[in-house]
């Protein structure tokens, strides 16, 4: 220090603190020898509370406001050794400004996640992060428990016990709740002010207060995240079979833009099973059996039909069910004679039995044949 700001510190004695750093909780006054002299000026703004501590005392508490620093403004000091001289001298003592403003520009978040018995998806583990606002109620308090004689008191060094101490809050906060996890984000404002109540209590004994804590997100390890995705597709689908269905008709429609053999075979076929489901669903809406009166004979133990061959057919001969047969067998007995246009068949899918001639399937069976040769 020059001479210069010596020698005017010991004419002119006004103590004030202006914060340009937004994140000073405590800033100790620096004077020369820590002398205070008579008459100085004391000016306190709003936001600000200023300690003065004598011969390692805490001795009084100044609100907003600009004093006059005399023994009769300081009823307390008066009572220590030296003040009963009224400043005449100058007086060796301390003045911590504490900021009583919010502090709201502080953040939390859980380093590691934090294991949750969900009622719905067992055993998870969640993570959360947010914002909130520290503010010092008790100056007295903070200077006793935390700050001590350090000059500069700033909120980062308040913020690392802060967050182990939300972290240890937010496991019961959700477990007390009782709701599932997936409706946290419904609930997040009551967790949020139930842990601001409890952070509050907990940090009573430092002078501080939680005035404001918000959790921004509470977010699922990505397996965890997947299978909700999964569950939530499942239940936008609803009816499975409705759904496949669907599908189904989708495929059929593209096919039957596509020209060629296999797009018109597939719409062909598909037409026909979706025309004989048409049909027996009116069968049913009219009361009608939707299938034949006689339950066709189990067909006899041997390997399942080739590929392509389709489900076996069932004819009618002089009133008696025969079958099961391929469409060869069928056309064996229209060669014979046996089964005629007028015969009735049925297949698997088909709403009722229906003559033989009116089968689109079985056409090509009765088509028409040139007269023996002369």
């Amino acid at each position: 220090m020059s001479f210069m700001e010596k020698l005017r510190g010991q004419l002119i004695d006004i103590i004030e603190f202006l914060d340009e750093s937004r994140d000073t909780i405590v800033w100790r006054f620096p004077r020369q020898g820590n002398e205070i002299k008579n008459q100085a000026k004391l000016v306190v703004r709003e936001g600000q509370t200023a300690v003065f501590v004598s011969e390692g005392r805490l001795a009084d508490v100044f609100a907003p406001g600009t004093y006059t620093l005399e023994t009769k403004n300081l009823p307390i000091l008066s009572t220590i050794q030296g003040w009963k001289y009224g400043f005449s001298s100058p007086f060796k003592a301390e003045v911590y400004f504490v900021a009583t403003r919010q502090f709201t520009d502080l953040t939390w978040g859980t380093q590691n996640p934090v294991i949750l018995r969900d009622p719905e998806l067992g055993a998870v583990r969640v993570r959360a992060f947010g914002t909130y606002a520290l503010q010092v109620v008790d100056p007295s308090a903070l200077l006793r428990q935390l700050v001590g004689t350090d000059p500069q008191f700033r909120t980062d060094e308040i913020g690392d016990y802060f967050r182990r101490l939300v972290v240890g809050q937010l496991g019961p906060a959700l477990a007390e709740t009782e709701v599932a996890a997936i409706d946290l984000a419904a609930n997040q404002r009551e967790i949020a002010t139930r842990l601001a109540g409890q952070l509050s209590e907990d940090l009573s004994e430092y002078g501080v207060t939680v005035p404001r804590f918000v959790l921004e997100n509470v977010s699922f390890p990505p397996e965890v995240e997947a299978a909700l995705d999964k569950r939530t597709q499942m239940a936008v689908v609803g009816n499975l079979d409705q759904y496949t269905k669907f599908q189904a008709a989708n495929a059929i429609e593209a096919a039957a833009t596509n020209p060629g053999g296999a797009g018109d075979g597939l719409g062909l076929g598909a037409g026909m099973g979706i025309g004989a489901a048409m049909g027996q669903q009116l069968a049913q809406s009219l009361g009608a059996p939707a299938q034949p009166a006689a339950a066709p004979a189990a067909p006899p133990a041997g390997p399942p039909p080739l590929p392509g061959a389709g489900s076996p057919w069932y004819w009618a001969v002089g009133g008696t069910q025969a079958g099961p047969g391929s469409v060869a067998d069928l056309g064996a007995r229209v060669r014979a004679g046996e089964v005629t246009r007028d015969s009735l068949v049925w297949q698997e899918g088909m709403a009722a039995w229906t003559p033989a001639g009116q089968v689109p399937a079985l056409a090509s069976l009765f088509a028409a044949t040139p007269p023996p040769l002369p």
